[in-house]
């Protein structure tokens, strides 16, 4: 059975991690799979599972494990090496030079790198840039999220187009219906006296929740409702603020980071991606998948390529909370129909994005 490394960074409870253990689990049916990791805290870690053998690196950065890692691949003699972010896919490929093995290594990103810098200054967007154009061309090539993504990473590493593959995110589990139909987890979605809408991520300057409670509070007169934010982060007490100046506390939930969140988003009226930059917005495929009829800014990038530019939900522009405003109000008058939004996201189901990880690394 061929063996397969992969290296990740666990920084947290976001999607990154999250996608890594839904590929660890699917890919592990297929290959020997060997999940090296650096940090590895954070709730998904316990959702590795048992046949995939975890190995915790000593090193707590991404730029002192190179030796570490070297020494795994002269030891190991894995078949390929898939990494996830950009900082370990760097260590990646000084480690493979170290330990002067050969094997096919594959760089996933998962986010717009041009918009995620756009406010860094012009030294911190090169101390950023100049690695990638330097050692990515020493990788076999990269996976990106979606072809937004994939467009930006030719722009900021100046890879050959053929060497940048678009693999769609492995969202869509088969767990994912029955986690949706555990039992309803909060009052106001047992209770419909209103209509529930649903914002999910990090509570960070990225999501932008500011433009989505401003949105929120002015649709209030025509279509009283509810809103609820699943997520935690930095930004939280200053959301909380915000939702009192806007008048708006009672009617918004602060609901804090949830081990099942499906069980809250399949009963949501609407969902609500208000940010500022993405990769492949994971929630945004989740509540897809689950018929939740949804909305969206146009940010880079992910959105637009979900939405089919707006067949399946608007898309309105980056932080201009008077037309999400808009756009909530039309879409909870007029839902698109569960099947129609179910189909939009079929390339997003965990097993056809695992087989297609391991065609590109040589393992299938």
């Amino acid at each position: 059975m061929k063996r397969l490394a992969v290296l990740i960074s666990f920084s947290g409870d976001g999607g990154v991690e999250r996608m890594v253990t839904n590929l660890c689990a699917e890919f592990a049916d297929h290959v020997q799979v060997d999940l090296l990791a650096l940090r590895a805290q954070g709730r998904h870690v316990s959702r590795i599972p048992p046949q995939v053998k975890l190995i915790h690196l000593k090193a707590r950065h991404s730029w002192t494990s190179v030796g570490e890692i070297a020494a795994y691949l002269r030891e190991a003699k894995p078949d390929a090496l898939l990494v996830a972010k950009d900082r370990a896919g760097r260590a990646a490929i000084r480690a493979r030079k170290k330990a002067g093995v050969s094997l096919p290594l594959w760089i996933r990103l998962g986010t717009n790198l041009s918009a995620a810098l756009e406010r860094k200054s012009a030294f911190n967007r090169w101390l950023r840039v100049a690695p990638m154009r330097r050692l990515y061309p020493l990788a076999d090539g990269v996976i990106a999220v979606s072809e937004g993504v994939r467009r930006d990473t030719i722009a900021v590493t100046g890879l050959s187009p053929e060497r940048v593959v678009v693999i769609r995110n492995p969202v869509i589990t088969p767990a994912l219906a029955t986690q949706a139909a555990e039992p309803v987890p909060h009052p106001w979605l047992a209770d419909k006296l209103v209509p529930v809408i649903m914002g999910m991520g990090r509570l960070t300057r990225q999501k932008d929740f500011p433009s989505l409670l401003r949105a929120f509070a002015t649709i209030q007169p025509q279509r009283p409702s509810r809103l609820i934010l699943l997520g935690e982060g930095a930004d939280r007490a200053a959301l909380a603020t915000l939702a009192a100046e806007l008048g708006v506390t009672e009617h918004v939930s602060f609901a804090g980071f949830q081990k099942n969140p499906y069980a809250w988003l399949a009963r949501a009226d609407l969902f609500v991606l208000s940010s500022a930059w993405e990769g492949s917005p994971n929630a945004l495929t989740e509540a897809l998948a689950l018929g939740v009829p949804s909305v969206s800014t146009r940010c880079p990038s992910g959105p637009d390529e979900l939405l089919a530019d707006g067949r399946y939900g608007p898309l309105v522009p980056v932080g201009d909370h008077a037309a999400l405003a808009r756009a909530m109000l039309a879409t909870l008058s007029a839902p698109l129909p569960a099947a129609e939004l179910r189909e939009a996201v079929a390339e997003y189901r965990v097993e056809l994005s695992a087989r297609r990880y391991l065609q590109q690394l040589g393992l299938l």
